[in-house]
């Protein structure tokens, strides 16, 4: 296998593990908030697994849109 198959792999997880980040995160607000419900509209600090929930999901963006770059750039 050559190097862009290897970065198309690794874009694909990075894709689904992104997605997978950010639908856990609105799981704080129930089921409600997967299907447009109201989550009351009180902002509340991130603690916990919540907040490095969060940071991953940074991360992943970070990640994916640099394998993205690296992709176009190179091929």
């Amino acid at each position: 296998m050559t190097f862009k198959t290897y970065l198309d792999i690794i874009q694909i997880v990075l894709s689904i593990a992104l997605v997978a980040a950010i639908v856990l995160q609105s799981k704080s607000a129930g089921l409600g908030g997967l299907t447009g419900g109201d989550t009351g509209g009180v902002f509340r600090a991130r603690r916990g697994v919540e907040r490095t929930l969060f940071f991953i999901t940074i991360g992943l963006a970070v990640a994916f849109f640099a394998t993205a770059i690296v992709n176009v750039v190179l091929f």
